[in-house]
């Protein structure tokens, strides 16, 4: 059953035994904050208060992917379409994804264009001037079943040297492509949900098994796993993220169609390099309730998260 009102808490894991308590306040990092539920919400928290949030209970789909730009427009991902909107929640670009197909993800490049996967047979990467509607680039994407197309791909980035990391969920693997759709590099995992690059050029993948910091010999420079902090209960794990102070965030989601989300679920939690826990981010019934976590964009620092190129696309 969904609870009908906005709300998100934290508080600490009792189980979790720690030299010092993790913070469990809304105001420890500004953050946009998205998630697959039934009635597709975004919300952006700032100063420890949700100061905007968008819902959509009559439409279609889930929302796996969504980016803040420097202009404060939402780009966002929600299965059967790929929609820009101001902060007054106005449509100024859409894509409505044809039938039997789905948009998991998508990425910014500059304000002009976006580059996004759609699911299907065949599974397609595209990126779309969206100011004159050309289509710039569009390549097709191995899968290991081509008419399973709800379980094929989730999320992709963009690195620094302008190539793409997807996260092949259906094919267990990494892959980064070039620009005309080249296999540069891949990792193994299990059932691969997040992939994330470093600055350092490693890249941060998250799987069913837990998140790695993988270099590109295909070494672990770091790893986390939920038997690594006892006591925290893990359903689904989406994405990681390197924070500037060296703490890595890992987010977890709950299936609403399947199970009822009880109080004190987990969305996230933010780990010291050391794994000890320093941040939790948890549901609760008597605070504003953010729903199940797919995706996060951490706003601590001045960044403009469509500043990547694709090859020669800018």
């Amino acid at each position: 059953m969904r609870l009908s009102f906005l709300a998100s808490a934290l508080f600490l894991l009792p189980c979790v035994s720690l030299s010092q308590a993790p913070d469990v306040t809304l105001g420890r990092h500004d953050f946009l904050y998205a998630g697959e539920s039934k009635e597709r919400r975004i919300f952006l928290v700032r100063g420890g208060q949700v100061v905007w949030s968008y819902d959509d209970p009559s439409g279609r789909g889930e929302i796996s992917d969504a980016t803040m730009l420097s202009n404060g427009n939402i780009l966002f991902a929600h299965q059967f379409a790929v929609e820009e909107i101001t902060q007054e929640k106005k449509t100024v670009w859409r894509y409505d994804v044809p039938a039997g197909h789905e948009v998991h993800t998508v990425v910014p490049i500059g304000l002009d264009r976006v580059l996004y996967i759609q699911n299907g047979n065949p599974a397609l990467l595209r990126v779309v001037n969206i100011r004159s509607g050309v289509m710039e680039k569009e390549s097709v994407l191995k899968t290991k079943n081509p008419d399973s197309v709800h379980g094929q791909f989730r999320h992709a980035r963009l690195t620094a040297n302008g190539t793409l990391l997807v996260a092949h969920m259906d094919l267990d693997r990494v892959v980064e492509y070039d620009v005309d759709g080249n296999e540069l590099w891949s990792f193994p995992g299990t059932h691969i949900w997040g992939v994330t690059p470093l600055e350092n050029g490693n890249v941060l993948v998250t799987d069913s098994l837990g998140v790695r910091e993988i270099t590109r010999r295909g070494d672990a420079a770091w790893s986390w796993k939920p038997g690594d902090t006892p006591g925290i209960h893990v359903d689904s794990l989406q994405q990681a993220w390197r924070l500037p102070n060296g703490n890595t965030v890992v987010n977890n989601w709950v299936n609403e169609w399947s199970q009822k989300v009880q109080p004190g679920s987990l969305q996230a939690i933010e780990l010291t390099p050391e794994k000890q826990v320093v941040w939790v981010l948890r549901s609760s019934a008597d605070a504003p309730y953010l729903g199940p976590s797919t995706t996060l964009q951490f706003l601590d620092s001045p960044s403009r998260a469509e500043n990547v190129h694709f090859g020669a696309i800018r």
